[in-house]
């Protein structure tokens, strides 16, 4: 006796049968997991998509347009950003590969606000030393 001479209910418990239906279904969603990764492959992504999640804002400040002098400049980064991922976006953003990275992690403040005491948010600034004759024009407009 066949495979096809047999009984829906026969069929769904031959071995046979559900071992084809297992490789029709692992094909389908193989197919399927392409066409998704396809699909982000065509998508165009920014290439400063993650540079300005490390890089909040330039810092300018007194000591900051001294360190200006030297190729120094000075950023705001995220709290969980690291040397590498700054260099990085540097590069990214203003085109110039750094030759140093500094990172100092800064307290925030103690501050009253009327009788209530409490505390700005701890933050994190990197100090971007740029290879001679380079620069970046951070400071423009202020």
């Amino acid at each position: 006796m066949g495979i096809f001479n047999k009984t829906t209910e026969e069929k769904k418990s031959d071995p046979k049968v559900k071992a084809v239906a297992k490789q029709e279904e692992k094909k389908a969603t193989k197919e399927l997991y392409a066409a998704e990764t396809a699909k982000k492959a065509d998508k165009k992504e920014s290439k400063f998509e993650n540079a300005y999640k490390v890089l909040l804002k330039p810092l300018v400040t007194e000591k900051a347009s001294i360190g200006g002098q030297f190729n120094k400049y000075f950023f705001e980064v995220s709290s969980d950003a690291n040397k590498v991922e700054v260099a990085k976006a540097v590069e990214k953003v203003y085109g110039i590969k750094p030759v140093r990275v500094n990172m100092i992690n800064t307290d925030g403040k103690k501050v009253r606000y009327g009788r209530y005491n409490g505390k700005r948010k701890d933050w994190k600034k990197a100090i971007v030393t740029l290879p001679e004759g380079q620069s970046i024009k951070v400071y423009e407009g202020v």
